[in-house]
């Protein structure tokens, strides 16, 4: 009797896929409105002049223009002040 014990079900073999998160439009490049221009996990980036911010934190152009990144220094409600990165989209 050449039988074989049944080898059961496989577990944890599927996959999610990556999240593709990160800068996609660097400063200085032209962008369109609604493209993303940064793509995040809550905002390490803000939005500034012209910038959008989407449900999942996702920073997008308003209009069209160029590309700006810069640093804004900010007050916490506990009186620290932090720099924070700003993205702007200029005509």
């Amino acid at each position: 009797m050449a039988h074989k014990k049944a080898g059961g079900t496989a577990r944890n073999l599927s996959d999610s896929g990556p999240q593709y998160l990160g800068v996609k439009v660097t400063d200085g490049q032209k962008i369109k409105t609604g493209n993303v221009i940064v793509r995040q996990r809550g905002t390490v980036y803000r939005a500034g002049k012209n910038v959008g911010t989407a449900k999942d934190y996702s920073l997008f152009a308003l209009i069209d223009g160029t590309v700006k990144f810069g640093n804004k220094r900010v007050q916490r409600f506990n009186g620290a002040k932090i720099t924070k990165k700003i993205v702007s989209v200029l005509k």
